[in-house]
């Protein structure tokens, strides 16, 4: 079947080469001009969705990391009726069990009986319902339900055309949501991931610059232009996508037109604190690896766990970065970051300040910034898009006002490095990081966090 596949595929791709040839020039060009506009905030549940031109230039700089895309876009994908749970129900369910699916809500499929469900504890976002003869079905409300088809068997006749098979085993993947990467090597599954949306200088984790360097794994293309003779040749199974594919649905529908199916990950839009992490589960469902994805999860919860009766010690804590029109992007409650600071036992600056706002960032002016982070205990700077800062001095130079803040005029300035947003794995380690900070701990047990001079 794979061979009919990939014939038709390269029938298909070389038509789209020949119409491309006819004129696609000025087109392009348009769509660059027009991911790089400054567009302000976005409503993208992603982390780093606040969009400058400089962040955009970073982005490309990047070469499509996945948070550096959506600092590029101006758009939100979202669907209009996507409401994320809010911070106080995920405070008041971490670390207890997640009111994830029944076995009676499972999706019903011809001739095959539902057995069970997958436990979750913090993620939201995804359910996993497993059915007799071995086959799984991963349901992501907001996106699509996938059918894991055992090896060596077919789809149910009938089945509902909605949903999108996957046939396993999952040998060859095209990953180009870059969060997902982690929780591969997670489950020791890095050499399944044999083609990558972003090239080396958009990795800042270790394992996909490995394997980019060893040739294990080669670049195919960003998401908006991926390489679908590469797809081809690589014999791909899967595309792993984040939602900027969204942005984008003809490439979307040419990536399932070559006979690939694509998966969206949306774990970017977990606002528990461990939620993003849980994903680890749902890619052990898929790589078959459940016993590896459970164990490693369970060794990031012990880190959690063992912060559970820390006090709070209503230090404040304002987390943010600076965009180039002088305005202050900070995470509102829609976000995991808050939760975080709670948990390692500070105060977030910004709690409680975007009633109503369901997306996780927001630019605000100093003006607003200085009313309200003014005597803020501790800064840390978002420098997980933003260019890195050397010092103190170079926030101060970004604008004179922070000189007056409390927090640097007492040397508590701290900054989050590039790797945090991929590291999804050692999500848990920035809660520690933040516990350390706030506690004056052992500053050699930092894995993200860097105070600055």
């Amino acid at each position: 079947m794979k061979h009919w596949r990939k014939l038709a595929a390269i029938l298909l791709v070389f038509a789209i080469f020949l119409t491309a040839c006819g004129g696609a020039g000025n087109g392009a060009a348009a769509s660059t001009a027009e991911e790089k506009e400054s567009a302000g905030i976005s409503e993208s549940k992603e982390p780093e969705a606040a969009e400058t031109s400089e962040a955009a230039e970073n982005a490309e700089a990047a070469d499509n990391s996945e948070a550096a895309e959506n600092a590029e876009s101006g758009e939100n994908p979202e669907p209009e009726n996507f409401a994320p749970a809010t911070a106080e129900e995920a405070n008041a369910t971490a670390g207890k069990e997640a009111t994830n699916a029944d076995l009676s809500e499972a999706p019903e499929i011809p001739g095959l009986t539902a057995e069970s469900v997958l436990p979750l504890s913090y993620a939201t976002c995804f359910n996993v319902f497993y059915y007799s003869d071995g086959f799984k079905l991963i349901d992501v409300p907001s996106s699509a339900q996938y059918l894991l088809i055992p090896e060596g068997k077919e789809a149910p006749e009938g089945l509902d055309k909605k949903i999108i098979q996957i046939q396993e085993p999952i040998d060859s993947i095209y990953l180009a949501a870059t969060s997902a990467m982690a929780l591969f090597g997670a489950i020791d599954s890095i050499d399944k991931v044999t083609m990558s949306g972003t090239t080396e200088g958009g990795w800042y984790i270790d394992a996909p610059l490995k394997a980019l360097e060893e040739g294990t794994m080669v670049y195919a293309g960003k998401y908006s232009e991926p390489d679908y003779e590469t797809m081809i040749a690589k014999d791909c199974d899967l595309a792993i996508e984040s939602t900027m594919i969204l942005h984008t649905p003809e490439v979307q529908e040419m990536i399932e037109d070559i006979g690939i199916p694509v998966f969206i990950d949306r774990s970017a839009y977990e606002i528990r604190p461990l939620g993003r992490t849980e994903w680890v589960k749902l890619y052990g469902v898929m790589m078959n690896k459940d016993d590896e994805a459970n164990a490693f999860f369970a060794e990031q919860q012990k880190i959690i766990d063992a912060l559970e009766d820390y006090p709070n010690t209503g230090k404040t804590v304002a987390y943010f970065s600076v965009n180039t029109d002088g305005s202050i992007v900070v995470r509102t409650n829609n976000d995991y970051i808050p939760s975080m600071i709670d948990l390692a036992g500070g105060v977030y600056a910004f709690d409680g300040m975007f009633p109503g706002i369901t997306s996780s960032t927001s630019a605000i002016s100093m003006e607003q910034f200085y009313a309200t982070a003014l005597d803020a205990d501790f800064f840390i700077y978002n420098a997980t898009i933003e260019e890195a800062l050397g010092s103190i001095d170079d926030l101060v130079a970004k604008d004179q006002v922070f000189a007056d803040f409390k927090a640097v005029e007492e040397g508590n300035v701290w900054q989050v490095d590039k790797t945090a947003y991929q590291s999804t794995d050692k999500l848990a380690n920035l809660i520690l990081d933040f516990n350390i900070m706030i506690s004056d701990g052992d500053k050699s047990k930092l894995t993200f966090l860097s105070k600055l001079d």
